[in-house]
């Protein structure tokens, strides 16, 4: 008898060995390639968040399909071949839930990075369907328990989808109107597409007869989308790498450019100290001053700011260098240099403007005239005693023929002239107060007794300060300090 029970014994259990052998048979094809997305989705991912430029969503949002399209074979595997505890299974099947609902919109947000027009618009309006039956869908599961109760109508806008984007790959006259993408890269994605459809169509063509294909057909056709659709998006970031080093070369060229528009050193006169510092936000700026020598003992100063920042800024400012030589006849008078300038840049500026301050120093006659263009005003110290200095007239660009008041001012040893961008006074800090006017004219009152470089330095010190340490410069900077000794 006891023979028997072991004999039994055995027998049940090489039973129960030959049915989880021939269940994980089953499961292998699933279990490879389910681990393959889901690596391979997370490493897209991990490429996409060390990327830049366009086509990195495009990959981000392929590597969230590929892992939540891994992740469904591979948690049901683990409920059938190592059963989990009660409370796991439960959270499998919520899991596999969301996976199900929501894979279509992932899906389509992947598509929607590689298209334009209409075709957009169509994929932003099956992601708010796929979006709205999705939560519905898991809503229904929480309260009843039921997971498949709307996956008919996500079938069917599934279904619709794809045939749209099928067509519009596979025709070359809609993939050109309505793809991101070359010619030779869109084949690739026409033919990945392509694939994918007619398995599924296969697929759903024969299962209602009573046919149950392989599921190692869904992963082959899904896999053969996922590369195409993969190589599609790498080339996208490539080549958005590839223009952005191309324009990173561009503007360093520029920068060249226009460093070499401006003063390399300033003038050298026996009774006047001059500085100059110069801080573009970006790689260029619109910013501009020059040094205009009328002979051994005056000397004129053009500070000038362009609306706007970058590029446009920066070739409007090339624009006065060049302007700036057909007014060096009358430089000695700030009233004719400032309209002279307006004259040449008004109706060139498209709807920019540019401030401007010119400042002429007389060292034989001890006396300077000073003329500005809505520019901040001029600084002057002398002894204990800050002035603020304004003869402003209206901005470059507005008016053909406007007139602009001179300043005239008498000079000695000790006085300090200081002329700025408003790069210098809009700064922002943490509660969004500007460093402004008092705090400017603070820190020059306090450092008069200083050197102009030190001046300069403990000024760009303290704006840096003022700042929050994140906060990248907020503007141009320009700063010319004028002692007279």
């Amino acid at each position: 008898m006891r023979w028997v029970l072991v004999s039994l014994r055995c027998l049940g259990g090489a039973c129960l060995q030959e049915q989880a052998l021939a269940m994980l048979r089953d499961r292998v094809a699933d279990i490879i390639f389910g681990t393959l997305f889901l690596v391979g989705g997370l490493a897209a991912c991990s490429i996409a968040a060390m990327r830049r430029g366009s086509g990195v969503r495009a990959l981000m949002w392929l590597g969230v399909w590929s892992a939540m399209y891994g992740a469904r074979p591979l948690a049901d595997s683990l409920a059938v071949l190592a059963p989990p505890p009660h409370w796991f299974q439960v959270s499998l099947s919520y899991l596999d839930t969301v996976l199900t609902y929501l894979i279509l919109v992932v899906a389509s947000l992947a598509f929607l990075e590689l298209t334009l027009g209409k075709i957009r618009s169509f994929l932003k309006a099956v992601i708010f369907l796929g979006l709205t039956i999705g939560l519905a869908g898991i809503g229904f599961f929480i309260f009843t328990g039921s997971n498949d109760k709307l996956i008919p109508y996500n079938n069917l806008l599934a279904t619709c989808s794809l045939g749209v984007l099928v067509t519009v790959v596979a025709v070359p006259s809609l993939s050109r109107k309505y793809l991101v993408l070359p010619s030779q890269t869109n084949r690739v994605l026409a033919a990945g597409t392509l694939v994918f459809a007619m398995e599924a169509l296969y697929v759903n063509v024969v299962r209602p007869w009573g046919y149950s294909p392989p599921h190692i057909l869904d992963s082959l056709g899904f896999a053969v989308l996922l590369l195409s659709f993969g190589y599609v998006a790498l080339q996208v970031v490539f080549a958005s790498e590839r223009r952005l080093l191309s324009i990173e070369s561009e503007l360093t060229i520029a920068r060249e450019i226009q460093t070499s528009i401006l003063p390399g050193s300033s003038p050298e006169l026996k009774d006047l100290r001059i500085i100059a510092v110069y801080r573009p936000m970006t790689a260029v700026a619109g910013d501009f001053y020059d040094f205009i020598p009328v002979d051994e003992n005056r000397v004129g100063v053009l500070v000038a700011d362009v609306s706007g920042h970058g590029v446009p800024a920066a070739l409007i400012a090339a624009m006065i260098k060049v302007a700036l030589q057909s007014v060096l006849p009358c430089a000695n008078d700030p009233r004719e240099v400032l309209r002279g300038l307006n004259r040449i840049l008004c109706g060139q500026l498209h709807d920019q403007f540019i401030t401007a301050a010119y400042l002429l120093i007389d060292t034989q006659n001890r006396k300077a005239l000073y003329s500005a263009a809505g520019h901040p005003p001029l600084l002057r110290s002398r002894g204990s005693k800050l002035e603020r200095i304004e003869s402003n007239g209206i901005v470059f660009g507005v008016m053909p023929d406007p007139d602009y008041p001179v300043c005239e001012m008498s000079i000695s040893p000790g006085d300090r002239f200081l002329l700025y961008t408003d790069g210098v006074i809009e700064p922002q800090n943490g509660n969004g107060d500007y460093f402004g006017d008092h705090k400017l004219e603070q820190v020059v009152g306090n450092n008069q007794s200083r050197p102009p470089s030190e001046l300069v330095d403990q000024l760009l010190s303290e704006i840096r300060r003022w700042q929050p340490a994140s906060m990248a410069q907020q503007d141009d900077i320009t700063l010319i300090v004028i002692d007279i000794v």
